[in-house]
C-alpha cells in the first residue's frame, strides 16, 4: 500500500503554502494587502527535490492569486521562472513587477 500523494496546504495565519511528507515540509511564503501579494521565498529540502515539489506550490499559490483578484509580485526567483515559462499565469503580474 502506498502512501497518498502530500498535498498544499494554504495556512494563510503564517502567510505560506506548505507541503509535508514526516517532518519534511516544503514552503512558500509571502506578503499580501488588499490588491497584491508578494511571493518572496520558496524552499524545497533535498529529499522532495526533483519531484515537482516547488512547481505544485507555486500552482496552488498562483490558483489562489487568480481566485482573489490579487496582482503577483514574484520577489522568490523560482516564481518569477514559473511565471516566465507559463504564459497562463502571466496576466497576474502586477503593473511595476
Amino acid at each position: 500500500m502506498t502512501s497518498p500523494e502530500p498535498i498544499v496546504q494554504h495556512l494563510p495565519d503564517e502567510q505560506r503554502y506548505e507541503l509535508r511528507r514526516g517532518e519534511a515540509h516544503a514552503i512558500l511564503t509571502y506578503q499580501r494587502d488588499e490588491t497584491r501579494i508578494v511571493y518572496d521565498h520558496t524552499f524545497v529540502p533535498v529529499e522532495f527535490r526533483g519531484q515537482g515539489v516547488a512547481e505544485k506550490l507555486v500552482r496552488a499559490a498562483l490558483a489562489d492569486a487568480r481566485t482573489e483578484n490579487l496582482q503577483v509580485v514574484p520577489q522568490c526567483s523560482y516564481v518569477e521562472k514559473f511565471i516566465a515559462r507559463h504564459s497562463e499565469f502571466q496576466d497576474l503580474l502586477a503593473a511595476d513587477s
